[in-house]
């Protein structure tokens, strides 16, 4: 079964794909990640966010979202893979694409602190230090456009 990537910003959502996006999100990030916290925090519908998301047959398998932060920069956050899907290569698959989304602009995100070595293997960089929350260690990141 193919993969489908679709991009679009919240205004061209319709109401079914984006309960599907947050479903997704909150199933892993709240409920199997077990870390009650607020979803929605106002950033999904800002004029610069897009939402980048991978579906295979008409199902929501991936995604993630590209804010754009002050200053010119980029921030990918949300990245996340079904757990039916995981291990077939869609999240590299995934920021791939959004690195092309996002271009020549300097770009950021806050990586779980295990998975840091996935994203230097996509030329971040450890940026910061470390920090926790929501009871998981996060690792702050940058990739400058030179990559």
């Amino acid at each position: 079964m193919p993969v489908e990537s679709h991009l679009a910003s919240f205004a061209d959502l319709d109401t079914s794909t984006f309960h599907d996006l947050l479903r997704l999100r909150i199933d892993v990030f709240v409920v199997e990640q077990s870390c009650p916290y607020p979803e929605l925090d106002g950033r999904d519908v800002e004029r610069g966010t897009r939402h980048l998301w991978l579906s295979r047959d008409g199902a929501v398998v991936a995604y993630l979202r590209i804010l754009a932060d002050p200053g010119g920069v980029a921030r990918i956050g949300r990245v996340v893979v079904a757990p039916v899907a995981r291990g077939a290569g869609l999240a590299g698959a995934l920021m791939t694409e959004a690195l092309a989304v996002v271009g020549d602009r300097p770009c950021v995100l806050d990586a779980q602190t295990h998975l840091v070595g996935f994203y230097e293997g996509l030329g971040f960089e450890v940026s910061g230090p470390g920090y926790v929350e929501d009871g998981i260690p996060h690792t702050p990141m940058r990739r400058d456009p030179t990559h």
